[in-house]
């Protein structure tokens, strides 16, 4: 139950991430080989048709975009050096 907890206060926080994205894609601390990681999931999440729950069922079709959207960002933070975690407060 934590870990969900701590997942929908992610999506509600999005608007910090934007700054850490930037950071994160910029920043020489972080492997090339993650952030081309990163983009895969990225393109992957915006260009494969798999739902879970389809589209068409309004607010509860949203939840699997909006889970796998997070998972993605998540994976990204889990990539992102610890400095990096602490500047944006992503810890």
């Amino acid at each position: 139950m934590r870990k969900m907890w701590k997942r929908i206060k992610f999506v509600f926080t999005f608007r910090r991430s934007i700054p850490f994205l930037k950071d994160f894609f910029l920043s020489k601390e972080v492997a090339l080989v993650n952030k081309m990681l990163s983009i895969g999931l990225i393109i992957g999440y915006f260009f494969l048709p798999l739902d879970l729950i389809p589209d068409f069922f309004a607010i509860i079709g949203l939840l699997d975009d909006i889970a796998v959207f997070t998972f993605v960002l998540q994976q990204i933070v889990k990539m992102a050096p610890h400095s990096m975690k602490e500047k944006h407060k992503m810890i």
